[in-house]
């Protein structure tokens, strides 16, 4: 690596990638995200933030991967946890729709009727080579977890 701004442009460009990817299978694609999926954006969005503050300002490149790297590594645990969900490996409430004492009056169940109900965490939308999304996004987290923390450790942006 050249110098100090260059992992911090991958962090922001592998944080740009990973937002277009989720609104282009969102808007282009029409793959309708659950709760779990809109949780899973965040850290990605986070890590793009810390990819330009990191360009901006290159002396600050250490606590931004180390940032980035428990950024990633939580991911990873989200996307796990969507994954056990998918597989029906353990119960999330994302898409309760609650009790029917909260619905208050016959003109709030009127409209709560007409409003689309929320996509629930444990139905999967789509597969890539028999894996989810959420799958794939365990995988890929890891990896970028690892490849974080190796770019913190040997530091080769310093030689």
């Amino acid at each position: 690596m050249a110098n100090a701004r260059t992992p911090s442009a991958l962090l922001a460009a592998v944080g740009a990638l990973a937002l277009a990817g989720a609104f282009t299978a969102q808007y282009g694609f029409g793959l309708e995200p659950c709760a779990l999926c809109l949780y899973q954006r965040i850290p990605y969005a986070i890590v793009l933030g810390l990819g330009v503050i990191g360009m901006v300002r290159p002396a600050w490149v250490v606590p931004v991967l180390a940032l980035a790297t428990a950024l990633f590594a939580g991911e990873s645990a989200l996307a796990f946890y969507h994954f056990g969900v998918e597989q029906h490996w353990w119960v999330s409430g994302c898409a309760d729709t609650g009790d029917l004492d909260a619905l208050g009056s016959a003109k709030d169940l009127l409209a709560s009727l007409r409003a689309k109900p929320p996509k629930p965490c444990d139905e999967v939308t789509w597969r890539i080579l028999g894996v989810s999304m959420a799958g794939w996004n365990v995988v890929i987290s890891a990896v970028l977890a690892g490849l974080s923390a190796l770019a913190l450790k040997t530091r080769k942006w310093e030689s």
